[in-house]
């Protein structure tokens, strides 16, 4: 047994309207977001200037001798190695923060749109 129905016998269900939150809500929500992104900014911040440390010594120990000795603090306790045992760590060290801070900033970046399509979405301006 067929059924067939034709185009005007079948109903679709309503799209519900999303509610319009209040405007305290919608205040709130941007103060959160903006706060959101004012951390991820700062945490930016403090591993960048940790990379430059790290940068700033590999540029110091690189043309040393290898079996110079170093010292380095891991774990809070300092330990004596040689520069060439110190230098791969602190470049892997290095090369995490990178990656750390490129993940922050592509978060960041996706903050903003969400800001910017929220703002969009409920007509919201930001005074200064």
């Amino acid at each position: 047994m067929t059924t067939a129905f034709s185009p005007g016998t079948v109903k679709k269900a309503p799209v519900p309207q999303e509610k319009r939150p209040s405007d305290q809500e919608i205040v709130a929500q941007v103060n959160n977001m903006k706060q959101e992104m004012n951390a991820i900014a700062q945490k930016v911040g403090e591993l960048e200037m940790e990379k430059d440390e790290h940068q700033l010594v590999i540029d110091t120990i690189t043309p040393l001798d290898g079996d110079r000795k170093c010292f380095r603090l891991v774990g809070g306790v300092l330990v004596e190695r040689t520069v060439k045992d110190v230098l791969p760590p602190v470049r892997q060290n290095m090369e995490g923060i990178q990656q750390i801070i490129k993940q922050l900033l592509t978060n960041y970046k996706k903050k903003e749109e969400d800001l910017q399509a929220f703002q969009k979405k409920w007509n919201v301006q930001i005074r200064a």
